[in-house]
């Protein structure tokens, strides 16, 4: 079975923002790619060689890329 990258940006949810897990443990709901980047800056990864958002080997874009950030259902 294939390993998954370290980081996983999940599908958005209907109220807006799509949930971030790191290493398996959520970390938070990102409303953009700076609030993912922020999360990685908090747990520890801070150096953009260490982690570039769009190698699929280090992040996981579900249901969308990371420029998908649709606004929250009415």
């Amino acid at each position: 079975m294939a390993e998954h990258p370290p980081v996983i940006v999940h599908p958005p949810i209907a109220s807006g923002g799509r949930r971030v897990t790191i290493r398996g443990v959520i970390v938070g709901l990102a409303h953009g790619r700076g609030d993912v980047s922020e999360f990685l800056r908090r747990a520890g990864i801070e150096d953009p060689e260490d982690l570039t958002l769009g190698n699929p080997e280090q992040i996981e874009w579900r249901g969308g890329d990371m420029d998908h950030w649709p606004a929250p259902a009415s």
